[in-house]
């Protein structure tokens, strides 16, 4: 029986049928930032944008050369990139593949998917939850005897994902001292930690997880994964309920410090930055891995590689993205303000703003009483402290206010 080294090696081999390896780049403005040798690695540079076809791939080509050739019929549920790489697998294959996606997917995303798929895969939209498409899809498998790929939860799926373990090393031409894996369903980081576990002995491994889906710091805390109450969609590609039993088996090796959580709002950030510095398109998923390094300590003059793990980003998100980020870095706030209702009133709060402060929303709300108005305003500006200025003349003034920005509550109905 081959070890996991060699199977790895052996899927490397079979993936180079689809594509070369995705580029290892050393980045200037992050090596700057921190005074350390970063590189990233480029998952979004795969054919489908994501690193998942390297796992659907080497799972589908085992079944495909276990005697059932053409007659097999691929099953799988997701909303994104593990559908997308099913899809372009199965057009590789020219295999029968079935895709569940949840109702509520975005047109987009089932378009690419049919794209990547052609006439070998059928979409099927089921659902307004991913649970009940998981459900829908696993059903359907056991049904139709068709092989369920699960997007994470597979010891073939896990062997594809550690071909980024492999390149990397590769293309680097010796270990680093750091490498910095996103984490979802636990498929990427539990591939790529085994095989530098087993090549790379003196590189040590970060894991950085969204905080509104922590579900591997779930299952450290408690000795075996277990199910997030709530889970914070945001990240879309790594918001994991709960890490896959499989993966867990490798990661359960690792302290809670080696885990990192990104605020949702804060990966906001570092996708901009990203996007206007460098020009990388990267989703919230993929730019986990970068958004992290600053709560990693010191890393002057160490060799880190970052995992990015993915790009399919849907640039209508971008306001959103934008919005998050501003209010996270304190240069946007949310008041609702009450306002006196006589002449001159709005005229008084206009003068307490500062030259860079600038109104991005103003909205009468409600009468709360009879001589004062409630006002929703949105002010934006260049720094935090202006705002905070701003804030600060609006007591002396005796404004009467409430700052809602982050008040999760009002911001989801109001903002």
């Amino acid at each position: 029986m081959e070890n996991f080294t060699q199977a790895v090696r052996a899927a490397e081999d079979a993936i180079r049928d689809l594509f070369e390896p995705t580029p290892l780049q050393r980045n200037d403005h992050l090596s700057a930032k921190y005074g350390a040798d970063i590189w990233l690695k480029r998952e979004d540079l795969t054919p489908v944008r994501s690193y998942k076809l390297r796992g659907a791939y080497n799972a589908m080509r085992k079944i495909m050369v276990d005697g059932r050739g053409g007659n097999a019929h691929f099953v799988c549920a997701s909303a994104g990139n593990h559908a997308q790489g099913v899809a372009f697998a199965c057009r590789h294959f020219g295999a029968k593949g079935t895709i569940f996606m949840p109702v509520t997917t975005p047109q987009q995303k089932i378009d690419k998917t049919r794209t990547f798929g052609g006439d070998s895969v059928e979409i099927v939209l089921t659902g307004d939850y991913f649970d009940q498409t998981l459900a829908a899809a696993q059903q359907f498998s056991a049904e139709q005897e068709a092989v369920f790929l699960a997007p994470f939860d597979s010891a073939d799926v896990i062997e594809g994902q550690a071909t980024v373990a492999l390149e990397m090393l590769e293309q680097l031409g010796r270990a680093p001292d750091l490498v910095v894996l996103p984490v979802g369903g636990g498929g990427l980081s539990s591939g790529v930690s085994r095989y530098l576990r087993e090549n790379a002995t003196g590189t040590r491994l970060a894991f950085a997880e969204p905080l509104g889906g922590a579900s591997l710091q779930a299952a450290l805390q408690n000795g075996a994964p277990v199910a997030l109450p709530a889970v914070d969609g945001f990240v879309d590609g790594a918001a994991v309920a709960r890490i896959g039993a499989l993966p867990f088996e490798e990661l359960q090796r690792y302290a809670m410090t080696d885990v990192h959580l990104a605020p949702e709002d804060r990966i906001c950030i570092t996708m901009l930055e990203m996007l206007n510095t460098e020009g990388m398109v990267l989703e919230p998923a993929g730019a986990l891995a970068v958004d992290v390094l600053g709560d990693l300590g010191d890393l002057t003059g160490k060799t880190v590689v970052c995992v990015c793990s993915g790009g399919n980003f849907d640039f209508e998100r971008l306001p959103d993205v934008k919005e998050r980020a501003q209010r996270f870095a304190g240069k946007k706030k949310y008041l609702v303000l009450r306002m006196p209702q006589r002449p001159g009133a709005l005229r008084d709060f206009l003068q307490l703003l500062g030259p860079d402060d600038d109104i991005a929303r103003f909205e009468y709300l409600k009468k709360s009483a009879r001589n004062f108005g409630s006002i929703l305003i949105g002010i934006e500006s260049s720094r935090p402290e202006n705002l905070t200025t701003m804030l600060r003349r609006l007591d002396q003034a005796g404004f009467t206010y409430r700052d809602i920005t982050k008040d999760a509550v009002l911001a989801e109905f109001l903002i």
